[in-house]
């Protein structure tokens, strides 16, 4: 998916038990079955952050995943902002 094709792009905001229970990785597993390009990394104040760009459809359902997370994570607030990716981000990656 190139850039020109997001209709939407959100910064999401991930607080709670949400470091050290493979939320990244399970994050990028659920994005790559979406077609979703972005990027997820961990904040040093304990929360997670995740890039994502998609259709409408596909930032949709990425928006309702990141609300429960992986079975052995715990969401307690999410946050969502308008984002931007740039023309050579074509995949999700974690960033470290």
């Amino acid at each position: 998916m190139s850039a020109c094709q997001y209709n939407e792009c959100l910064i999401a905001r991930i607080q709670g038990r949400v470091q050290g229970v493979g939320f990244r990785y399970h994050t990028q597993i659920q994005a790559n079955r979406l077609g979703i390009s972005g990027w997820v990394r961990n904040c040093k104040d304990g929360a997670v952050e995740a890039c994502i760009g998609g259709s409408e459809a596909q930032v949709a359902a990425m928006k309702q995943w990141l609300k429960q997370g992986p079975d052995c994570a715990r969401v307690e607030s999410i946050e969502f902002s308008t984002g931007h990716l740039p023309e050579s981000c074509n995949d999700f990656r974690i960033q470290y």
